[in-house]
């Protein structure tokens, strides 16, 4: 939906703008570091299509922004393919993560609505 999606752009927005921050104030963290809590809270709250485009988008993203020279694509070293092949997997791990997590509160709502499971005051 376009609710999911516009939640989406919105994670990734906010984790590119901490990552700058981040580059800004000197650190040098994981180039990736900020997109996989993106990639969670996405999956979480908007659904698998939702972390899905947070994954896809914010690897040339990272690529583009954050990855020395900034602001432009060159040829990735090594280490790079191998960040983001990393960041690529544990994606895909978190997005199914954030699934079954969200598959749990579903069920935990509908049976928590049909009965009284906490203690009865007589």
């Amino acid at each position: 939906s376009g609710g999911a999606f516009l939640i989406a752009v919105f994670v990734l927005v906010a984790s590119a703008g901490l990552q700058a921050l981040f580059v800004v104030l000197g650190a040098k963290p994981y180039f990736f570091a900020t997109f996989f809590p993106a990639v969670f809270a996405a999956g979480f709250l908007a659904g698998t299509p939702a972390a899905v485009f947070v994954t896809l988008f914010a690897v040339p993203l990272v690529w583009w922004g954050f990855i020395p020279p900034l602001f432009e694509f060159n040829p990735l070293t090594l280490a790079h393919i191998d960040a983001i092949k990393l960041f690529s997997l544990l994606s895909v791990l978190l997005i199914f993560l954030a699934d079954v997590c969200r598959q749990s509160v579903a069920v935990l709502r509908i049976s928590g609505s049909g009965t009284n499971t906490g203690p009865s005051r007589n």
